[in-house]
């Protein structure tokens, strides 16, 4: 049975969530923020940053862009916080996370070791439906398989230059040649894994046995009700604070707790879930608003330890988990927002590549940025926040562009 609900205000849960999702306290690395989220959404697009390091950057103390790949397959510069370099890719023993796809979505994820056994199902799955981009292979796409995985087997790590075929492939998603989309295909059923990338991202694929340990790959397959549950857990250490279907309810009943936002503005009350190991920091977010406390967003004063992150303005990423639920985000902090790179330009309001504006616990607008690598600037096409935050759309974007190792303007 599911305990009584929590009442909060907007204001309590923004506290709450701000905390709750590294904004305020910073991990110290990588590892432990995937730890604690669960998961880092991977994204390929680099208008001013990619989607993952624009996540990373303002959850772990001194992150550097790239630190979430150096992380995941070890070349360059160890992870941020963490001394010493890595020469080349890692050891399969020696890694902790790795990149696949949800198992219920397309979503590339950075995800922990342990993970695997929960994916089996649905790439063991895939690899038997029809689908031009992550279903079953095509009679020459199997052909052409045992080619790659060959010269894998001999050479490996190899991006879609593998070998040499220029077969045109059907299209989806950008694999144009057959090679592409037949390593595609074999990615998405476990048969090939991104062992590491190139500096522009590229993906280099290998055999599973040479990127994973052996006792991650042993897992036995996961139990559908299982993975249903691993899942609906994924979600809920992602955001802290959501919506769950009423399947994902089910699989979680014993270990989420029901909160119902209420006042300031709602309509009606709203009901979300939160873990309930959560749930002494949501009542302590719920005192220290209900005693008059400044935010820790705006104060400076992090209780329980650890440097506050939030008191200067930041933009976010366009699918960071503080807003991933928009008509959450309408609710908690009053912001309507899309994002708009799969929008038609002539439909677009904010812009291509626009970035939430977040300032000290309010989401005050959109900055919509543009990296110029080539001549060392981060430009912005479009910018629209609230009468008195014109400055924290200034130095937020002055922050990013240190970030990128650019200069604003």
């Amino acid at each position: 049975m599911l305990p009584a609900p929590i009442s909060v205000t907007p204001c309590q849960a923004r506290r709450f969530a701000l905390r709750a999702l590294g904004l305020v306290e910073p991990h110290a690395t990588v590892g432990a923020a995937l730890a604690h989220h669960g998961y880092v959404q991977i994204d390929s697009i680099n208008v001013c940053g990619r989607t993952h390091d624009l996540i990373l950057r303002t959850r772990v103390a001194g992150y550097r862009e790239g630190d979430l790949m150096r992380f995941l397959h070890g070349e360059g510069a160890g992870e941020a916080g963490v001394g010493g370099d890595r020469r080349g890719p890692l050891a399969p023993e020696d890694r902790t996370a790795f990149e696949q796809h949800l198992p219920s979505s397309g979503v590339l994820l950075a995800l922990e070791a342990d993970a695997w056994p929960q994916l089996r199902r649905a790439m063991r799955e895939r690899s038997r439906r029809v689908g031009a981009w992550s279903g079953k292979l095509t009679a020459r796409e199997a052909d052409l398989a045992k080619r790659i995985l060959d010269v894998l087997g001999e050479r490996g790590p190899l991006g879609s230059d593998v070998v040499d075929d220029p077969r045109p492939g059907r299209r989806a998603w950008g694999a144009a040649r057959l090679v592409k989309a037949t390593l595609q295909k074999l990615f998405f059923h476990g048969r090939v894994l991104i062992a590491r990338r190139d500096a522009a991202g590229r993906r280099l694929y290998d055999l599973p046995e040479r990127v994973l340990p052996a006792a991650v790959l042993a897992g036995a397959e996961a139990k559908p009700e299982e993975t249903a549950r691993w899942e609906a857990l994924l979600k809920l250490r992602q955001r802290r604070l959501t919506a769950l279907k009423r399947a994902e309810l089910a699989a979680v009943a014993d270990r989420v707790q029901p909160v119902r936002i209420v006042g300031a503005g709602t309509d009606a009350a709203r009901g979300v879930y939160c873990l309930r190991e959560d749930v002494a920091a949501l009542a302590l977010a719920v005192a220290a608003d209900e005693s008059g406390e400044t935010s820790e967003a705006d104060d400076g004063d992090a209780k329980g330890g650890g440097p506050v992150a939030i008191t200067r303005a930041r933009l976010l990423a366009p699918l960071d988990p503080l807003i991933h639920d928009r008509s959450l985000a309408r609710v908690l902090w009053d912001f309507e927002y899309t994002w708009e790179v799969y929008t038609p330009p002539a439909k677009r309001r904010r812009g291509y590549y626009a970035l939430p504006l977040l300032a000290g616990a309010e989401m005050v607008g959109h900055v919509d940025p543009k990296s110029d690598r080539g001549g060392g600037r981060l430009t912005v096409a479009y910018c629209e926040v609230r009468g008195g935050h014109e400055r924290d759309a200034q130095e937020a974007t002055a922050e990013l562009a240190g970030f990128l190792g650019l200069r604003a303007g």
